[in-house]
């Protein structure tokens, strides 16, 4: 069983996901930690109504590699195996990329690489903006060249004539979920044949 953290600022849709499937028993990861860089973050209070042990990281006043050392300490002590980027608001240090290699997966509201360094709904405002005719999420392996990282996942959803940047947030946040609960596992595959 892969112990799982996770950084968020934002909401923690995703989070939800991961918990129900969890709950019901579809699977089998457990959430060591949840830290964010924002206080007032609704993923905190997530982690708190499971009892999953989080923590506040203020981002002010400190450089980034403080910040990223900061959150490695509460990674490690809580045996972290995989780290999962959740409406993560911030840009990673190189050093905190290379220290976590291979063991970061973040989602992206786009299909990469378009889009990439986009965030929440300036993304699906460019989409209606392009007239695409679809969309979807990425989830990828995080490396120092922000939304560079290997492609892990890609669900794609169809944009309509009458979508709008929230029905369009809604549908991609339903596949984000969704793909999350697909990479987990198949990590935690590739992860335990290569510590056997």
């Amino acid at each position: 069983m892969i112990r799982l953290g996770v950084l968020g600022s934002t909401n923690g849709t995703d989070l939800q996901a991961i918990l129900d499937a969890i709950e019901l028993k579809q699977l089998k990861s457990k959430l060591a930690t949840v830290i964010s860089n924002n206080k007032k973050a609704f993923i905190l209070k997530r982690a708190e109504k499971y009892r999953i042990p989080s923590y506040y990281i203020s981002h002010k006043n400190i450089d980034r590699e403080t910040f990223d050392r900061k959150v490695t300490e509460i990674l490690i002590e809580h045996k972290v195996d995989l780290v999962l980027l959740i409406g993560f608001m911030r840009i990673l240090s190189k050093s905190f990329c290379q220290e976590w290699r291979g063991k970061i997966l973040n989602v992206h509201p786009s299909l990469l690489p378009k889009y990439a360094g986009g965030m929440d709904t300036n993304v699906h405002e460019e989409v209606l903006k392009n007239k695409d005719d679809e969309t979807g999420c990425t989830i990828h392996f995080v490396t120092d060249e922000v939304d560079g990282g290997p492609i892990f996942i890609q669900k794609k959803c169809s944009v309509d004539p009458k979508d709008t940047i929230k029905s369009l947030k809604t549908k991609v946040q339903k596949l984000e979920g969704e793909a999350f609960l697909e990479a987990i596992p198949l990590f935690e595959n590739k992860y335990i044949l290569k510590n056997e």
